[in-house]
């Protein structure tokens, strides 16, 4: 098949971006293209029109592609509920809980899963011109190789080209290029075909002497060294590296100050990517009670342990200072695992098992757990617009009153809760809901009247095709996809032990 592997040195070095800029350079040249990701590991998913669950990076790729996303770009999620063990989702639908050895020890479920990988990956291969495949974390962790699904494992069973790519920004991309290919068992060498410095600064001609030693080291070229790109605002994989805006100028006389409570396992955060966007809109996420009672707006955002957030936000005082501000009158919004919390009670015997626990009382709902995951894709209107968006919750919400319905949840004064994540990318709601958090917070702001979320999003990811064409050898880009990883590449000892 047509195809190429991202892997990349390390989590976090770019895997992600760098897909979603081969896609969209590729669409715009005429060809149809699709992103995969064999196995996930991420807080951050969507749901597509169909009802399945997947990766929120691999959803932002398939809009790099210009396409619709579909469980088979992802058909294997995994969401981490504690340090030992995730949600299993398995072609968008949740299968169980799963200890980390149960998942990736000997005779585990990792390894059985491959063949369910390649189909889907085959079954696009049959539909796309091309298939922009992203690794996981590193291709050389030698302790998972033998159950890989989804880096040199996955690349050897479909015989498709790898680039490596490394964050130069960290330091050691040198080594760690040289270390990834060395650690490769001689079979998955063949397919490493080179190697991407990512987010260099400076004068590029100080590295290609480095280039050059690595090229023959390796024998193994760089197709190019993408710059520092700030405020590409693509969607992250994980609550590791959040990112925050700075205000901006507002339209109005006033900034809006948003808090967002950065709870354990958060999930979905890219809800505030749309508020970032507002100009006049500064955005923090933050674990302190000071911070909450500052701010104009504190966010709840979702949680895959909403039992275990209600714990925690307790312990550290923000419990109260949360509650404060509802009893002053002052703006709280709560999504998904946020809108749980603000709850009269939480009745878990699904997540935590913790049975009957209370919530903080601010909305008139009651929480129960179910078994069955709701994944779902509503639309309504609220505050005269039109709103979308997309749920992914155990919990199920039993409203008992309010001052009004709220997307499905509920509103009692300041204080907002909804299941429903994406509705702020919704521009007519997003700027109907944020006047009445000002005129709530007693803020001179004004929602500026011409920002489009939709577009901010398809110029983010043209800025990204736009770096893959002017940095990357974009010749031998296409000839990897077209014709594979070239015969001959030199194998680089030891390999794997």
């Amino acid at each position: 098949m047509r195809g190429l592997m991202i892997a990349g040195t390390a989590s976090d070095a770019g895997k992600s971006v760098v897909t979603a800029g081969v896609c969209r350079f590729l669409v715009r040249r005429g060809v149809r293209v699709a992103p995969f990701k064999g196995q996930n590991m991420s807080l951050n998913s969507f749901v597509t029109r169909d009802g399945a669950e997947i990766g929120r990076a691999q959803a932002m790729q398939a809009q790099a592609a210009r396409v619709e996303p579909s469980a088979l770009m992802n058909p294997v999620l995994l969401k981490p509920g504690s340090d030992r063990s995730s949600q299993v989702v398995l072609l968008g639908k949740a299968v169980g809980e799963m200890s980390a050895r149960s998942y990736h020890g000997h005779g585990g479920a990792q390894g059985e899963l491959l063949d369910v990988v390649v189909d889907c990956l085959e079954q696009l291969g049959r539909s796309y011109d091309a298939v922009i495949c992203e690794g996981a974390g590193s291709p050389a962790e030698i302790n998972l190789r033998r159950t890989d699904i989804v880096n040199m494992g996955l690349a050897r069973r479909a015989g498709i080209p790898a680039l490596v790519v490394g964050d130069i920004d960290r330091g050691g991309v040198f080594a760690s290029f040289f270390g990834t290919t060395a650690l490769l068992a001689p079979e998955d060498q063949a397919l490493v075909a080179g190697y991407v410095v990512n987010k260099f600064r400076g004068d590029v001609t100080l590295l290609e002497p480095g280039l050059d030693m690595l090229l023959g080291l390796t024998g193994r070229p760089t197709l190019g060294v993408l710059p520092y790109a700030r405020g590409l605002g693509i969607d992250e994989e994980d609550g590791l590296r959040v990112r925050e805006s700075q205000a901006g100028q507002p339209y109005g006389e006033d900034v809006l100050r948003v808090a967002v409570v950065a709870l354990p396992l958060m999930s979905n955060f890219t809800d505030l990517d749309a508020l970032a966007a507002e100009p006049g809109v500064a955005v923090r996420f933050t674990d302190r009670p000071e911070d909450v009672a500052d701010a104009d707006l504190v966010v709840l955002p979702g949680t895959r342990g909403t039992v275990r957030a209600l714990e925690w936000l307790r312990a550290g005082g923000l419990a109260a200072a949360v509650q404060r501000r509802a009893a002053q009158g002052r703006p709280v919004l709560g999504i998904c695992g946020g809108f749980q919390i603000l709850a009269e009670r939480i009745e878990d015997d699904v997540e935590s098992r913790a049975g009957t626990v209370p919530g903080l009382g601010l909305l008139p709902a009651r929480i129960r757990f179910a078994a069955a995951k709701t994944l779902a894709r509503p639309a309504g209107r609220a505050y005269g617009e039109r709103v979308e968006g997309y749920e992914i919750h155990h919990g199920v919400a039993e409203v008992l009153g309010g001052d009004e319905e709220f997307l499905d949840g509920c509103r009692v004064g300041a204080v907002w809760g909804t299941h429903w994540h994406g509705s702020l990318e919704s521009d007519g709601f997003r700027r109907a809901f944020l006047s009445r958090v000002a005129a709530a917070a007693g803020r001179r702001f004004v929602p500026a009247p011409g920002t489009d979320f939709g577009a901010l999003r398809e110029a983010q990811l043209d800025r990204l095709g736009d770096l893959v064409e002017e940095h990357l050898d974009t010749t031998a880009l296409l000839r990897l996809i077209e014709d594979g990883a070239p015969a001959g590449l030199p194998f680089v000892p030891p390999g794997a032990p």
